[in-house]
């Protein structure tokens, strides 16, 4: 995990950043409908489970810009070379959640093989955190799922007092659309650091990597 530092009297989009964080500070959401139709069908005739798959997904996409890995480290402004997904694990008992986070890394079946071995280990762990040992990285960004909902969209602004500049991203319930799956997906960002203009990259790139899973299925099984 490498931070960078930015000049912000130089960045491209200095003076963007600093009205909406000193002068207006401002963020958006928005929400839209993905196809996952063939990754659901072949995920599911690999035996691998989908969840884990978005996440490395999501994350492999957002790690793509600059943009969505901005942070503030003792009061420098900077980025990220790579986000880490911070994600809910549901316990069926008492119906609460725990936070757990999986190291993201460039080959699919490096993640997917951490994700299940933190599963093993913590996924019976109650309270905030599910790995009570480590504190979440501080490049970690928060990416989940309402699996019970098929919602229209999803919103949430919680900024607190520290300065936040890394998306959240909200999936929901399999919707089914003739012979589509379709999956609502919604994205809250800071308008310090991003536009739709990335967001609008971000999904783009999104789409063609979910209709096109299988190679990142074949290239991890030749390494």
């Amino acid at each position: 995990m490498e931070f960078t530092p930015i000049d912000i009297r130089q960045w491209s989009r200095g003076q963007t950043f600093y009205y909406f964080t000193h002068m207006e500070p401002t963020g958006y959401s928005l929400t839209v409908n993905i196809d996952v139709t063939r990754m659901h069908r072949l995920l599911k005739n690999n035996n691998i489970k989908f969840f884990p798959a978005y996440l490395w997904l999501i994350t492999k996409n957002l790690n793509k810009q600059v943009e969505f890995k901005v942070a503030c480290v003792d009061g420098k402004y900077g980025y990220y070379d790579t986000l880490t997904p911070l994600y809910a694990v549901f316990h069926d008992d008492d119906k609460t959640f725990s936070f757990m986070w999986t190291t993201y890394s460039d080959n699919f079946s490096q993640f997917y093989d951490a994700y299940m071995d933190n599963q093993t280990k913590y996924g019976n762990n109650h309270g905030v955190l599910a790995q009570p040992d480590t504190p979440p990285p501080e490049n970690s960004y928060t990416v989940s799922c309402i699996p019970w909902i098929d919602f229209q969209h999803f919103a949430i602004h919680s900024y607190g007092n520290k300065p936040y500049f890394f998306p959240t991203v909200e999936s929901g319930a399999f919707m089914k659309k003739g012979a589509k799956i379709l999956m609502p997906l919604s994205l809250t960002c800071h308008h310090a650091t991003t536009d739709g203009y990335h967001i609008n990259l971000f999904l783009h790139s999104l789409r063609d990597d979910i209709d096109n899973f299988g190679k990142y299925l074949v290239l991890t099984a030749s390494k």
